[in-house]
């Protein structure tokens, strides 16, 4: 029997030990939209990665893309955290009601940053976070511990806090050609035929692959 893979659809691809889960299959929140593959490794709570979407209470959406390897507790804040800027207290006295209540028009119409898109193939390290409304490219590395308040293009190691690109991981040309490849699109058996490529540093193989 051929085989094309692991299942995406299985919660628990590895069958030796349950750290490493495919996030997409525990997902509850609709806002929340993982692609096949990508996966996120905790040896204590792997199926409880939705927990570290933080402030979820928006509209925003946090988009992760196919084929991501997330470590144990990166952590991604939504707008939902966000406070008023303009006035003179950022303080959210509305909320609490018992009077404070008749000035909730002052906590309404939120800043926001938008949605929080992690493309494909991206890696990001351990403690990492991510704040709301950044854009971490295709083939992107973010370094452990982190703190994510911009967008990082595509095959750029960043790191540090506030995180900055480190180094391009190919040329310019090179980069364009990956993208222009787009292997996390292909087909699971094109994929799995060609792993070796994929992970291989040739990117004018992986061009031609069949």
């Amino acid at each position: 029997m051929t085989s094309y893979g692991p299942d995406p659809n299985r919660p628990y691809p590895m069958v030796d030990h349950r750290r490493v889960c495919f996030i997409k299959n525990f997902i509850k929140a609709p806002n929340i939209i993982v692609g096949d593959y990508s996966y996120y490794d905790d040896p204590l709570d792997p199926e409880g990665f939705e927990k570290n979407v933080l402030y979820n209470y928006g509209s925003d959406r946090l988009i992760i893309g196919k084929f991501c390897a997330i470590a144990t507790q990166v952590k991604f804040i939504m707008n939902g955290a966000n406070h008023k800027l303009d006035g003179i207290s950022t303080y959210p006295f509305p909320i609490f009601g018992h009077g404070w209540e008749e000035a909730i028009d002052q906590v309404m119409n939120l800043p926001s940053k938008g949605d929080t898109m992690i493309g494909n193939d991206v890696w990001l390290g351990y403690e990492s976070l991510i704040m709301p409304g950044v854009k971490i490219g295709d083939g992107a590395i973010i370094a452990a511990r982190s703190v994510v308040v911009k967008d990082i293009p595509p095959y750029t190691v960043a790191g540090g806090n506030p995180a900055g690109p480190l180094k391009q991981r190919f040329s310019d040309a090179e980069i364009e050609q990956l993208l222009s490849i787009c292997w996390w699109d292909w087909d699971i058996a094109k994929i799995t035929r060609n792993v070796h490529l994929i992970m291989g540093g040739d990117i004018s193989l992986l061009q031609n692959a069949l």
